[in-house]
């Protein structure tokens, strides 16, 4: 395949700095990779989101009840989709990226047993519908297999940094549309896992997370980058997707963060609580009761619990009311910074 077409714009340049440099941070401080309880919740969004964007209906905590092996009331193919999606994710480090063989066998294991061709290629024509309206047509079937052939050689030899080239694999596929259905679902984890072949880290960041919250313009940077053929437009969006998703990672310790004398009035389950939003609170000043859901796996009620527990030893404070109240770090809980 010849290049990709595709344009290094300022925003790609600075967003691909900004999320190196985010990287560097998590990585030197531990914190997350200590942190085996929050790497699982991310890894339940990720398969929760990515299924969601499809219209899967299941919450998250329905989500982490199927994986867990618990009885869940929904929709048998909504609930064998998760169970697809988790075991697809379990084994994605061991797929190779650019192997069109580890491709076919992922597209398996996410479809398995919910479509008639799943883990081969599409043998008919598709095309993606928006009311009556096509607005894309894949691929013909019969060329296909060469065209993810050559997209993945490309991606194998070029020098193009990991982050950029992930999103070019990404809209790739979308463009070739190469089953007849799951495309979505494999190309968002093969992002992934072309993200992992530049630091493992990625394999427990949920950007999916950020793609669902915002997909109306991640369907419409999807269109208006397969019209033109060119992908510039949907890397620019998937490098802030990544870059707000890892705004979102502890970079220190709590106890680097709160003082000894508050974090020693806090029990463990409330101290738990801290450690999932601590990265979010430092890195974007304050929290809602949606986002901390999203972080703990807690419902919104015993959210709410625990917001309530942090105001009354001094950790947080809450501003505004009702569904606009947010909650920050109480300037007095502060440990001092040199």
């Amino acid at each position: 395949m010849k290049n990709p077409p595709f344009t290094i714009t300022e925003k790609i340049t600075n967003l691909t700095a900004q999320i190196a440099e985010q990287i560097g941070k998590i990585q030197g401080s531990g914190e997350y990779g200590r942190n085996l309880h929050l790497r699982k919740i991310n890894r339940l969004r990720s398969i929760q989101s990515s299924t969601a964007i499809e219209g899967n209906t299941l919450s998250l905590e329905q989500v982490t009840d199927v994986v867990n092996g618990k009885r869940v009331l929904g929709n048998p193919r909504e609930i064998k989709e998760i169970k697809n999606a988790y075991d697809a994710y379990e084994k994605m480090l061991a797929f190779d990226p650019f192997s069109t063989k580890d491709f076919l066998a992922a597209h398996k294991l996410l479809t398995s047993s919910l479509v008639g061709e799943s883990g081969l290629f599409r043998s008919g024509d598709v095309g993606v519908f928006s009311g009556k309206d096509v607005v894309h047509v894949g691929a013909r079937p019969q060329f296909v297999p060469g065209l993810i052939e050559e997209l993945f050689d490309w991606a194998k030899k070029s020098e193009v940094h990991a982050l950029i080239k992930s999103s070019i694999v990404h809209f790739e596929i979308e463009f070739i549309h190469p089953f007849a259905d799951g495309n979505g679902r494999i190309g968002r984890l093969w992002q992934t896992l072309v993200l992992c072949g530049w630091h493992e880290l990625f394999a427990w960041i949920p950007i999916e997370t950020i793609v669902y919250e915002n997909q109306a313009k991640y369907y419409a940077v999807l269109g208006n980058a397969e019209k033109t053929a060119d992908s510039t437009e949907f890397i620019e969006f998937m490098l802030q997707a990544i870059n707000t998703a890892l705004n979102e990672l502890p970079i220190n310790k709590v106890t680097d963060i709160i003082t000894d004398i508050i974090t020693d009035k806090l029990s463990k389950v409330e101290m738990e609580f801290l450690r999932a939003i601590a990265g979010f609170l430092e890195n974007n000043g304050s929290i809602d009761n949606y986002r901390a859901q999203l972080l703990t796996n807690k419902s919104a009620e015993s959210v709410k619990k625990h917001f309530a527990s942090l105001v009354g030893v001094g950790v947080l404070t809450a501003i505004g009311a009702n569904k606009g109240r947010k909650y920050r770090l109480n300037p007095a809980a502060l440990r001092k910074r040199d």
